[in-house]
């Protein structure tokens, strides 16, 4: 497919989605959502891939939903709109492989949200969330209420939504809307670094672990506890558990094979 609004590329093993609308600060409509799920399914036929980074530009990861796609919707035209959104999002959050969101600048509204469901976020000084959509007479719409409730707490989520508060750089990765704080300069470097720590390890264990934990967070801690029970069992009848065991028996360093 040929992308007008996002720029995809696949470098060795890790795959990168950045937002290309330079002058609408990379605000997320109806043709990027459809160019960012094309590119999942282009992510998810390619076995070789084993991790993704979003991104945007210096300015923006992406300035929220495109206000001018919005202001006159209907109740069935915004539903459509969120449904594309949401469909992103959960399947970034569900993902075999890692998911890693490089924020520069603004990370508002659905920009936010679309961050919040990578399973890492890099950032600096100049990164931005704000959820402003209660003033705008709405809330978020792609589960960023659900999100923030899962990262900072009832009372905080409140907070950052019914008051629509900025939070940048410091204050983010304290809360956990960041996972690692650089140099804004460095911030794109940082989510590399960061795919290629992940890639080095063993492809079914990051897999195994990403579903357990989100099992305890999406459903109940009783599911979670269920799925990693049964995820590490299985993961006893592959190639990698019995390298990484000999491995450390036999002080070398492992040889994995993702398999």
């Amino acid at each position: 497919m040929i992308y007008e609004n996002i720029i995809y590329s696949v470098d060795e093993n890790i795959a990168t989605i950045r937002i290309n609308r330079p002058k609408a600060y990379n605000a997320l409509n109806t043709a990027v959502n459809a160019e960012i799920l094309s590119a999942l399914d282009e992510i998810e036929a390619d076995k070789s891939v084993r991790a993704l980074v979003v991104t945007g530009n210096e300015k923006a990861f992406a300035a929220g939903a495109d206000i001018g796609e919005l202001a006159d919707a209907s109740p069935n035209r915004s539903r459509e709109i969120c449904v594309a959104a949401l469909e992103i999002n959960d399947r970034l959050e569900q993902m075999d492989i890692p998911t890693i969101a490089a924020v520069n600048g603004l990370a508002w509204g659905g920009g936010g949200e679309l961050a919040l469901a990578c399973d890492f976020r890099t950032g600096g000084a100049g990164t931005s969330f704000k959820f402003p959509e209660v003033s705008l007479g709405i809330i978020p719409g792609a589960n960023g209420t659900q999100r923030l409730l899962a990262l900072v707490g009832p009372a905080k989520a409140k907070e950052l939504v019914m008051l629509c508060r900025a939070v940048k750089g410091e204050e983010a990765y304290r809360l956990g809307l960041l996972t690692r704080l650089v140099d804004d300069a460095e911030v794109l470097d940082e989510a590399y670094k960061l795919a290629g720590e992940l890639t080095a390890m063993p492809g079914k264990a990051l897999t195994a672990a990403k579903r357990a934990i989100n099992a305890g967070m999406l459903n109940t801690i009783a599911d979670g506890k269920k799925t990693e029970c049964f995820e590490v069992c299985m993961l006893f009848d592959t190639h990698d558990q019995k390298e990484g065991m000999a491995a450390f028996a036999e002080k070398r360093p492992p040889a994995y094979t993702n398999s």
